[in-house]
């Protein structure tokens, strides 16, 4: 039963708060658990006395099955994202970080776009900041490679394999050349999969454009420490996965770590070295440290532990009142299985709305319900009209009819009817037009023509 407190809750430095009877529920996050908790929430407490307030790095939800295609330039990148503001209308969003919270008081202290610190008083907590890219104490690693998470992340995968084929077709050294044209991928579960599938699509096309380099391919090497890919799906799918990649010419490297990449040469641990000048680095995530830095009990891997319902429970197995957890950040009981929940997207989703339903109960004197949700299966594109995909009952597909799947499924799971609509024309004009290989890299650096002007007016008056 949620204790409501006799406060206003507001962001504060030195204001003392005024007294009024309300309620806040604070939601940490604006993932996938973070915006349907929210929006799930908004319907059931309609209230004047109740608020709803989401922090989020991001004014967006990025939907990540999208962003291997976004990458590849398949689908444009501001469709695969979704304006918090638009689908969240009671919610108040704020735009930062939660750097820490104090349970014991019901206050975060929360990190602002604009650079300042306030103070953020609650009533009900939603711990669901997710996770990050797990990273492994490989030299070089922190300067050469780049994740595969996040929209940026997918923009400029997409616009540096152009940049360097551009400046492959420049060189006339060819082991410069032959560095250029390498690209290697750490991790072959989905996320490096997909990635890796999408963009060697993409470098294949716009090699076709080069002149200077023709007869010349890109070199594309997907290393695996385990001795499979795709640990989430049956392996028969997963062997079938692999082969459809070797057949394109994709090295892939099984049972096989990255020991340094240190000045751009990867040295494997199989004895294999060679130059390459971008690394993509897709090893698994890891969760958020917001939980452990707040005190609340985690378990080995870093995630707050809970039950059933969704609330997080104390050092003595006990449950924290009026806190809640779901997502890649929580240790989630699986019903069905005995385990633990798998951080999918299929599951983010199902939580969220477990939880939401759970806090409003709670508000209201009933029990919460547990979490229970059998998995409905896996879908894998591998790019070029291919796919894997588990339907429900065990039945395994492969080829056009997964690839379909993958799309139809995703498509009809895409928030708003505006993104469902623009990702089905971007589609379409892929298939009637080529593909756009124009690399927009300037967007990386987009004070540097203007630094180059003030330098030159500069030299000009000194002269």
């Amino acid at each position: 039963m949620v204790t409501l407190r006799t406060q206003r809750c507001g962001l504060t430095r030195e204001d003392p708060r005024e007294t009024l009877h309300n309620m806040r529920v604070l939601v940490c996050g604006g993932g996938f658990v973070g915006t349907y908790a929210a929006l799930r929430l908004e319907r059931r407490l309609r209230g004047p006395d109740h608020e709803i307030v989401l922090v989020n790095a991001e004014n967006y939800l990025q939907y990540q099955p999208f962003l291997p295609e976004a990458a590849s330039g398949t689908i444009e990148p501001r469709h695969v994202v979704v304006a918090l503001r638009r689908v969240l209308r009671r919610t108040r969003l704020i735009v930062g970080e939660v750097e820490t919270i104090d349970h014991a008081t019901h206050r975060a202290r929360v990190h602002l776009l604009e650079g300042s610190s306030v103070d953020l008083d609650y009533d009900v907590l939603v711990l669901a900041p997710g996770s990050v890219s797990r990273v492994l104490p490989v030299p070089g690693l922190a300067e050469q490679a780049v994740g595969f998470k996040t929209i940026d992340e997918a923009i400029h995968l997409r616009n540096d394999v152009l940049a360097r084929l551009e400046a492959a077709a420049e060189t006339t050294d060819p082991e410069r050349r032959r560095a250029l044209l390498t690209f290697v991928v750490v991790g072959g579960g989905y996320a490096g999969v997909e990635a890796l599938a999408e963009l060697e699509d993409l470098s294949r096309a716009a090699l076709k454009r080069y002149g200077e380099l023709r007869g010349e391919r890109a070199r594309w090497v997907l290393i695996e420490a385990t001795d499979r890919l795709l640990p989430e799906i049956d392996e028969s799918l997963a062997e079938y996965a692999e082969r459809r990649l070797i057949r394109r010419g994709i090295e892939v490297r099984m049972g096989t770590s990255l020991e340094s990449a240190e000045g751009g040469i990867m040295r494997l641990s199989n004895g294999e070295e060679f130059a390459a000048t971008t690394l993509v680095w897709t090893t698994g995530v890891r969760p958020h440290a917001l939980a452990a830095r707040s005190g609340f009990p985690v378990d080995d891997r870093g995630r707050v532990t809970c039950d059933e319902y969704l609330r997080v429970h104390d050092a003595d197995g006990g449950v924290v009142p009026d806190a809640w957890a779901a997502g890649d950040n929580a240790a989630v009981p699986d019903l069905t299985t005995g385990g633990l929940c798998p951080p999918t997207a299929q599951h983010a989703i199902r939580q969220a709305k477990q939880l939401a339903a759970n806090v409003v109960a709670s508000t209201r004197g009933r029990a919460p319900q547990p979490f229970r949700y059998h998995n409905r299966g896996q879908l894998v594109s591998l790019g070029r009209y291919r796919g894997v995909a588990r339907l429900p009952g065990r039945i395994r597909v492969r080829g056009f009819a997964a690839w379909w799947l993958h799309r139809t499924y995703h498509l009809a799971k895409m928030p708003t009817l505006n993104r469902r609509v623009r990702i089905a024309l971007d589609w379409t004009v892929a298939m009637l037009f080529p593909r756009d290989v124009v690399a927009l890299g300037s967007l990386q650096r987009p004070r540097e023509a203007f630094r180059r002007a003030a330098a030159e007016e500069e030299r000009r008056r000194a002269g």
